[in-house]
């Protein structure tokens, strides 16, 4: 009897590795909002922040919070600023991979290319002017409209003779980028005193005063992302192999680059709208995932999603920890691990003329 492709050693290798690799991302994640939950300055241990948790779906086996002020303040303060810090590592780690992928080189990502700059003026100008034309949805769709016209400018000026230059692409980032910055310094200096610590904050990045009805607007959009990312993972192992082998089995790529790009405006506008600039968790995460479990999309879209959400959890925790009774931006974090890892990145791309390696 012929074995199926499937039925192959190596294809059982690489699915034990993969499912090795959701089953410790996952209980990374559980291991870090339990720890990060009970952290602070009201420590709470573990068993008795699950307690909470599980009390919360009438699963009374573990103590509840001692302390009286314990449960109120996981439910009020910890878990929805761990719940958005999740939801935004997961929206960075996404987009930085559909965004790798329609490119066609890894040193795409949001912050790199000008999209979180972009989409941190338009949430600015809703700050500053006091905007409320959406309701509590403005600050977000203007972030998103922002970031997109960031994207797609960035697209237009990178592509030459049918192609995106990688060069290119780095350069025209930097230029968006600064005008990004310029507009945010204007934007600073029109702005009142309240505003100006708004606009502040969405230059360091931070999940402090994270609220419930924040999480509920960015969730639906988390979820409409990744699903547009698993719907469309097949596409982008086409698109992999080469525009022109991509259009001979069917693949509308222009289409499908105009629909992704529109996907990652949505994922980092949002993130952006709520948790200010964070850098470089777009650029590392997909990255090290594809590294782990190769290229296939499907795959990597779910180990990017943890992987970002993990790696925001714990970068939100560090921030809150490493000094005592301050609190570090957590962009200042990401971009001490992210800005060397971006150059060793662009001088291996450099010497394999732009290929993934």
């Amino acid at each position: 009897m012929r074995k199926k492709p499937s039925d192959s050693p190596a294809v059982s290798r690489h699915a034990l590795r993969t499912t090795t690799l959701f089953t410790l991302l996952s209980v990374g994640l559980i291991v870090a909002v339990l720890v990060s939950a009970g952290t602070g300055q009201l420590a709470i241990p573990p068993s008795e922040v699950l307690g909470s948790v599980l009390h919360k779906v009438g699963i009374d086996i573990l103590p509840m919070p001692s302390h009286p002020t314990g449960d109120a303040t996981l439910w009020g303060i910890r878990f929805p600023r761990i719940a958005m810090a999740m939801l935004v590592g997961i929206g960075l780690s996404v987009s930085g991979l559909i965004m790798q992928a329609i490119f066609g080189n890894p040193l795409a990502e949001p912050g790199v290319i000008g999209i979180s700059s972009g989409a941190a003026v338009g949430a600015g100008l809703s700050i500053v002017f006091g905007l409320t034309i959406f309701g509590e949805w403005t600050t977000a769709i203007l972030a998103f409209l922002a970031g997109l016209a960031a994207t797609f400018t960035v697209y237009a000026m990178s592509r030459a003779d049918g192609r995106t230059e990688v060069v290119t692409l780095v350069l025209t980032g930097i230029a968006v980028n600064a005008i990004g910055g310029a507009g945010i310094a204007l934007l600073t200096f029109l702005g009142d005193t309240q505003s100006r610590e708004q606009i502040v904050f969405w230059q360091l990045g931070s999940f402090q005063g994270s609220r419930w009805s924040q999480v509920l607007v960015i969730t639906p959009i988390i979820l409409v992302g990744m699903l547009a990312a698993y719907f469309s993972a097949r596409k982008l192992d086409l698109l992999a192999l080469g525009e022109r082998n991509a259009r001979h089995l069917g693949v509308n790529v222009e289409l499908l680059r105009i629909l992704m790009i529109f996907v990652v405006s949505l994922l980092v506008g949002a993130s952006v709208a709520f948790a200010g600039i964070i850098s470089f968790v777009g650029l590392v995460v997909p990255h090290f995932m594809r590294g782990l479990i190769g290229p296939a999309h499907l795959p990597l879209v779910t180990a990017s999603a943890l992987g970002g959400a993990l790696l925001m959890t714990v970068a939100d925790l560090a921030a809150r920890t490493i000094v005592p009774m301050a609190e570090l931006p957590i962009g200042l974090l990401t971009a001490i691990v992210g800005g060397p890892f971006f150059f060793w990145l662009l001088r291996r791309t450099r010497k394999r003329n732009g290929g993934w390696g």
